[in-house]
């Protein structure tokens, strides 16, 4: 019987990206997102290609009890990508709190519950893997994207803690921490216009492959590329001030 994967935000980027990776592997996909257009899409295009099951589901994960609704459809895999994620550009005083919760909601609330819901199956199997999509936004402080960035630090911390407490079983958690690529995240953050997003972006599909190889080799941590490694690494030697500054004007919206 195939080994079954789930991943989040699948509808296109990074997301579909680790679709085709374990679709290739052999894994049959679940893949969840909002557009229930472009899943079905993919989905199709997965089955050919790869002669896998693949199967769509349409659920916004930024709701309350998302989580728990996707579990009662898909009650086990093998492997799971918490991709999905979103962040608002702007002082958080002026940003609307329904952004900022769906925000908070999707990129740490519902990638926990996940989490807690698939692991214990994998416990009692003793065999699974979790990939979490982080971001090198998670090792610094953001200005203007405050809450994004603190939300991508508790998912390194989250990650990281979770992969020590399963240190004796044959589970692995893994976390992809890349800098800015080329997804439609730049667009849904309005980041085309920062020096951020004016820099070259890195392709989905060399980030997703890295992210993939990390978690199949049981890596912990995974930075692709040696400048996002000098990111991870700056706290460290930066003072905390001009960081915070450098960080700040780097997303800042002109």
């Amino acid at each position: 019987m195939p080994a079954k994967a789930l991943v989040t935000g699948a509808s296109g980027g990074l997301g579909l990206e680790f679709a085709k990776l374990l679709a290739q592997a052999g894994y049959d996909v679940t893949l969840a997102a909002r557009s229930a257009e472009k899943l079905e899409a993919a989905a199709e295009d997965l089955r050919t290609r790869f002669g896998i099951d693949a199967h769509p589901i349409s659920i916004d994960l930024a709701q309350p009890g998302a989580a728990d609704r996707l579990f009662a459809q898909v009650p086990s895999c093998d492997v799971l990508v918490n991709n999905a994620g979103f962040a608002n550009n702007g002082t958080f005083y002026a940003l609307e709190r329904g952004a900022i919760d769906q925000e908070m909601q999707l990129d740490v609330v519902t990638l926990t519950q996940l989490c807690r819901l698939y692991l214990p199956g994998m416990v009692t199997r003793n065999d699974g893997k979790i990939l979490n999509v982080a971001s090198t936004a998670g090792f610094l402080p953001g200005p203007n994207m405050a809450v994004y960035y603190a939300s991508k630090a508790y998912v390194i911390s989250f990650s990281e803690a979770l992969a020590e407490e399963l240190t004796k079983t044959n589970v692995s958690v893994t976390v992809l921490c890349p800098g800015a690529t080329e997804t439609g995240f730049p667009d849904r953050a309005n980041m085309r216009s920062t020096v951020l997003g004016r820099l070259p972006l890195a392709g989905a599909a060399g980030v997703a492959k890295a992210g993939f190889n990390g978690m199949m080799s049981g890596k912990r941590v995974v930075i692709p590329g040696i400048s996002n490694k000098l990111v991870a690494l700056s706290p460290k030697i930066t003072p905390r001030r001009l960081l915070v500054w450098v960080s700040g004007r780097a997303v800042r919206r002109k």
